[in-house]
């Protein structure tokens, strides 16, 4: 069994930044179609206004979906505790400084950053230099970082 990592600068440093196949889409998944973008998505989630489904781009053309803004997942591949704190801080703090928009997914095991998908190699870049600077003791605030 993976250990959950709790602690920020374990999180950091211990996540595994990679590409995963595939361009998606983040949709309203509330008419007739709703069963269809279910069963081929990644990710579902209610909200107030209905339900948003993240499905394969070309699904989402199919159905007559807007899929104009292809996103990219990149998975962080550390086994994250859901009450860790920092994490996501330090990705999109740094993926932010570089002007790159995320929109972050956490299940049970792991963490996931949508990206915009002409900019997912960079962003993949960025992260795994994240992960290999990230010293111990950091905590996600620049002005406690031990030195």
């Amino acid at each position: 069994m993976v250990e959950t990592v709790r602690a920020t600068a374990a999180m950091i440093a211990g996540m595994s930044p990679r590409a995963t196949p595939g361009d998606w889409v983040f949709v309203a998944a509330d008419g007739a179609d709703g069963a269809r973008l279910r069963a081929v998505a990644i990710g579902w989630f209610v909200e107030d206004e209905g339900a948003s489904a993240i499905v394969p781009v070309a699904e989402a053309a199919a159905l007559g979906h807007p899929h104009d803004l292809p996103m990219r997942r990149i998975a962080l591949d550390v086994h994250s505790a859901l009450d860790g704190v920092g994490l996501t801080a330090a990705v999109a703090q740094s993926l932010a400084a570089a002007g790159i928009a995320c929109n972050m997914v956490a299940a049970l095991r792991h963490d996931h950053v949508f990206v915009p998908a002409e900019r997912a190699d960079e962003a993949l870049a960025l992260l795994r230099t994240l992960a290999g600077a990230a010293p111990t003791g950091y905590d996600g605030d620049e002005s406690r970082r031990e030195p």
